[in-house]
């Protein structure tokens, strides 16, 4: 984007005295963000425009998240006018770091969210017309912090900052009907600026509200509270991602919001494609779609009943969707593979379950002698099985986990259409987590192989003969990332952490098969190790953790509990503080992950082999020259195929152990013959914590309780882990360690959002 200082002051000074009645001097932080960042969109309204006009066909990304994070930085950096926006505000005195306040936009809940939002920048940046479709939540996830240990949830009031960077277009506002209520859906549209390319994309996200806000003849004969309550219901579908579906009306409303989302995103695209002359019973040639998991799945029959409702056969229909929509699987979890209850769809959207049932009868009259498939059964509608069925591919997220579903997960399914499934491994744009996060790194990377690497990340491979060359000046920019981030948690979380210590880093999502109890319990032996003198030889360590559990995860919520009660224990212990911190960092969100993940020594990926589809965190810490410390899931192999194994430190049971393992498993044997293990784990019951709640009893019996005790082996796992863990330790600091790092960032070119969506674009959206 042309960038002109005088005439960007000029239009920022007119925005601030316009707005807020006020200029560069007096403005607040606030009042200067919303002015700068509606100066650089006027200015980047051409390209908008240009983009929007181009022809061809484009993908619609939906998806139920998108962890955009906060925009301003990320957007002037892509618009190639970052330092000079610095330089402007620093000539009115001015400092664009004030920008740290802002808001994220944390409208996900972890890696499907950072996912989505990654590709639709890396897509811009690749010149791919791809448009995110999702839903403008009020509140976000939600705002977490601690009292007593425990989580605490509060409304994530993210739009107090504004949202300068979408805009309202009421003028494409669609009516979705439900069985009992209308409710309208405004789009605001939020621009998504390639690199340095002109091209722009949408994200597209839809706000609920009531079809007629107010009426004035119920207001007048004093039934007000009438219109409020029907307000209220509109306008509650939006309201809070992920509300809690512990009961019915949840899950009603989880319902809602999912076919909220795609009926107005469909109705949009149906009704642009007609009003230029497109013929409907090709619509495949102009679009598609991607459905990012099973939350976005009723697009399916919602477009079924659209076509239809044109006049359209159910035959004409079917082959219209099943060349317009590909399905992305991130779980094998069967939990999180979404059913729904037939009778509570068929009571809310009937005409879409209609066409649900039009599925499945043209499914079985297909043959199935062994009843293997089926998209409604025993009263429930299962989402992945629709998906699968009617998308033209459907793809998983790693090499590993893409074979899990072929042979497992969907084993029927691959053998009736092999076609249908491929692998297109998770990525994660450079831009935002490299040189944006860190740009010191990125700076020393630039000199010494240019910076092409910027849009084509296998470049980096061209580091590794200089790897010894750059060693000091990436151990020096490394302590300056860890003091930036000591002075952060300080300001933050209240905390001293000497940056000299190992950053040890667990950051993500907080779930059982994660394993954070397996690293809370590994911190444990490691203080008690200190304290009696049985590990003499350690480096001084930070165990880091962030993570945000579900408001209804019981047993994620007594895992934090836990992990802050070792960390009260570990730091008000006097006798190991220059060698032991832990900080469980409060509400976790991308732009503290900005943050940590540039600083950080050691990256844990610790989930039981088998359970996490692919993982993006772990790439994020590797191109920023991390080790990772982990089990051969998810993409760990990737990485440790690209990297080496002898780079980073793996432990635990592989994929095809698991299942061996599990036969016969006695959790209370494995803890009998660890006295380690043992004394770790009697901390949650022998009144080491308090424990007002009994969370920590009930956490204790999960592992050794119920249908399946230690589900996801921690108690297995452990003694490697540990063992494991120790060796990282002791290398830390050496050379040979150091250069392990670089090995890392040198080899990360796959990791690389440019290439994933390119692999889309290619293989599934032939765009």
């Amino acid at each position: 984007m042309k960038f002109e200082r005088e005439e960007f002051l000029r239009d920022v000074g007119r925005i601030l005295a316009a707005d807020s009645a006020t200029d560069f001097e007096h403005a607040d932080s606030k009042e200067l963000y919303l002015a700068v960042s509606k100066a650089v969109m006027a200015e980047a309204y051409p390209d908008l425009v240009a983009s929007r006009e181009r022809a061809g066909k484009r993908c619609g990304y939906f998806s139920a998240e998108f962890l955009m994070g906060r925009a301003i930085f990320n957007n002037l950096l892509n618009l190639g006018i970052l330092g000079e926006v610095k330089e402007a505000l620093s000539s009115v005195h001015r400092d664009l770091n004030l920008f740290e306040e802002v808001e994220d936009a944390a409208l996900g809940n972890g890696g499907l969210g950072r996912l989505a939002a990654c590709y639709l920048e890396s897509a811009a940046s690749m010149g791919i017309p791809l448009d995110g479709y999702g839903i403008r939540y009020r509140y976000g996830l939600f705002r977490q912090t601690f009292e007593n240990g425990y989580q605490k949830e509060e409304g994530d009031d993210w739009l107090k900052w504004g949202d300068p960077w979408s805009v309202r277009c009421e003028k494409d506002a669609k009516i979705v009907r439900f069985a009992d209520m209308d409710v309208l859906a405004v789009p605001y549209d939020m621009p998504i600026f390639g690199y340095k390319n002109g091209v722009v994309n949408t994200l597209r996200l839809w706000s609920s509200e009531p079809v007629r806000a107010f009426d004035f003849d119920m207001f007048d004969k004093m039934k007000g509270e009438n219109q409020a309550v029907a307000n209220f219901n509109a306008t509650k579908i939006c309201d809070v991602l992920y509300p809690n579906d512990n009961t019915m009306v949840g899950k009603l409303l989880r319902l809602r919001q999912q076919y909220f989302l795609v009926s107005a995103s469909l109705q949009d695209v149906v009704t642009k494609y007609k009003a230029a002359g497109g013929d409907l019973k090709k619509l495949y040639e102009a679009r598609c779609f991607q459905l990012n998991d099973t939350h976005p799945v009723l697009a399916i029959p919602e477009l079924l009943r659209i076509l239809r409702a044109e006049g359209l056969s159910f035959e004409e229909a079917f082959t219209v969707a099943s060349k317009c929509f590909n399905f992305t699987n991130h779980t094998i979890m069967a939990e999180a593979l979404e059913r729904w209850d037939a009778l509570a769809l068929s009571d809310l959207l009937p005409t879409v379950y209609e066409q649900i049932l039009a599925c499945q009868n043209r499914l079985q009259s297909e043959g199935d002698e062994g009843g293997k498939y089926f998209i409604v059964r025993e009263g429930t509608v299962h989402m992945a099985n629709l998906a699968i069925y009617v998308s033209s591919k459907v793809n998983g997220v790693a090499e590993i986990h893409t074979g899990i579903l072929k042979r497992d997960t969907f084993r029927d399914w691959y053998a009736r259409y092999p076609e249908k499934f491929v692998n297109v491994t998770n990525g994660i744009t450079p831009r935002r987590w490299l040189l944006l996060n860190n740009p010191g790194l990125a700076a020393l990377i630039d000199g010494k192989i240019g910076t092409a690497w910027h849009t084509d990340l296998a470049r980096l491979s061209a580091l590794k003969p200089h790897l010894s060359e750059i060693l000091p000046a990436f151990k020096a920019i490394k302590a300056h990332n860890k003091a930036l981030l000591s002075d952060y948690i300080f300001k933050k979380e209240g905390v001293e952490v000497p940056p000299d210590f190992v950053f040890d880093v667990q950051v993500k999502r907080l779930h059982e098969y994660k394993r954070q109890l397996l690293n809370a319990l590994s911190v444990l032996a490691i203080y008690f190790g200190i304290k009696d003198g049985s590990i003499r030889d350690l480096p001084p360590v930070l165990f880091l953790f962030g993570a945000k559990a579900a408001p209804g995860y019981y047993l994620a919520k007594a895992i934090i509990k836990f992990i802050n009660e070792i960390a009260a224990l570990v730091n008000g212990d006097e006798e190991v503080k220059d060698r032991l911190r832990v900080v469980f960092v409060q509400n976790y969100d991308v732009s503290y992950a900005e943050k940590i993940v540039c600083a950080a020594d050691i990256s844990e990926q610790i989930s039981m082999a088998g359970m996490e589809a692919s993982g993006t965190g772990n790439m994020k810490f590797m191109l920023n020259g991390t080790v990772t410390l982990g089990t051969l899931d998810g993409a760990n192999v990737e990485i440790c195929e690209e990297a080496g194994r002898e780079n980073n430190y793996i432990f635990g049971a592989t994929v095809e152990e698991v299942a061996a393992v599990k036969r016969g498993y006695d959790p209370a044997k494995i803890v009998a013959e660890n006295p380690v293990l043992k004394r770790a784990v009697d901390t949650m019951t022998d009144g080491t914590f308090p424990d007002e709640k009994g969370m920590l009893k009930k956490l204790h019996a999960s592992l050794f309780e119920g249908y399946e005790p230690d589900r996801y082996l921690v108690l297995y796992d452990f003694a490697s882990y540990l063992d494991t863990k120790l060796s990282l330790l002791r290398a830390y600091g050496t050379d040979e360690y150091f250069l392990q790092c670089l090995e890392n960032l040198s080899s990360a070119g796959k990791f690389s959002a440019d290439r994933a969506v390119r692999e889309y674009a290619d293989k599934i959206w032939h765009l």
